[in-house]
């Protein structure tokens, strides 16, 4: 099978496309024939180094954690799936090693599950990655409807999604963006949207003079600033700041969750979740793809085909 490959940490140049044997496939996996995969930051953070020794590494290592695909062969102990199966999954290991930037990749069946037929499978591999974040940000800090949301980094990846898992809880919200991106997270469902940067906690408590009730920072460098605005009982979370945690906050990292991204799933089943996509990439061209997303600015996922 074909695969994007790097035998060493570094930037985009390690990438190489090479012919590997196809995966064994253990207990408790399926073998899938990947239809596509998504680019998420952690990809080109984990070749880097950045992870290091956070993440084991085995190499040559294939990057990659999101995919959708069709099952083509079950392993023992996965009575999950059966051979045909359309699915998604975030499909994290305990090691960096077989990702899903690959021809066929293994998948734990513990991060899988079934891909609705209302989504196409670049949209479905766009999903787990930064859906799960969101979703399970939002649920750790039990948000509901009687909270304020304010949502840093609203057009991101995860922020996206959070807006709008946020509004199907039934909460308010408000996102912070760039100017150019106010309409796109109002049409995401957010109630209000502020610029970010200097002057954010005056515009902020321009619109919510009581300041808000929970936070979710999807970007980093906004801890003073969401301390200014949180309520004396407000919960707040990061993913991208660890330092939120001495303030009382929580410090998260996504889990692969085969029922939460089964939950997600639904909802863009039920029409109350939508995915964006920005582009589509080539296998060969995973480095393209990798410098668009180090650019931060793309709106919507970036997808890579086999």
């Amino acid at each position: 099978m074909k695969a994007m490959t790097y035998s060493r940490y570094g930037d985009d140049s390690v990438l190489e496309l090479r012919d590997l044997d196809t995966p064994r496939v253990g207990p408790g996996e399926v073998l899938v024939r990947v239809k596509a995969a998504s680019v998420n930051p952690v990809d080109w953070k984990v070749m880097s180094g950045g992870l290091d020794p956070l993440m084991m590494t085995v190499f040559p290592a294939v990057p990659g954690w999101d995919v959708a695909g069709v099952v083509e062969a079950v392993g023992l102990d996965a009575p999950e799936f059966r051979v045909g199966d359309e699915i998604m999954a975030y499909a994290r290991k305990d090691v960096v090693a077989g990702g899903t930037f690959a021809e066929l990749v293994t998948v734990p069946v513990r991060t899988a599950t079934r891909k609705p037929a209302s989504m196409t499978f670049e949209e479905a591999a766009s999903l787990p990655l930064a859906g799960l974040t969101a979703y399970q940000t939002l649920t750790r800090l039990n948000l509901n409807a009687n909270d304020t949301l304010l949502v840093h980094g609203a057009a991101g990846g995860v922020g996206s999604y959070a807006v709008q898992v946020a509004k199907h809880i039934g909460a308010r919200v408000i996102g912070t963006a760039s100017e150019r991106n106010h309409e796109y997270v109002r049409g995401l469902g957010a109630d209000d949207v502020v610029e970010y940067g200097d002057g954010l906690v005056e515009r902020v408590r321009a619109i919510a003079p009581d300041g808000v009730t929970v936070s979710a920072d999807y970007v980093g460098d906004v801890e003073e600033q969401t301390m200014q605005l949180l309520t004396p009982a407000g919960r707040h979370v990061s993913v991208a700041d660890p330092s939120v945690a001495l303030n009382g906050g929580l410090y998260a990292w996504v889990r692969p969750s085969a029922e939460d991204l089964a939950k997600l799933a639904q909802l863009v089943d039920d029409g109350a979740l939508r995915v964006d996509i920005a582009a589509t990439f080539p296998l060969e061209r995973l480095a393209d793809a990798f410098a668009q997303s180090r650019e931060g600015h793309t709106r919507g996922k970036i997808v890579v085909t086999p």
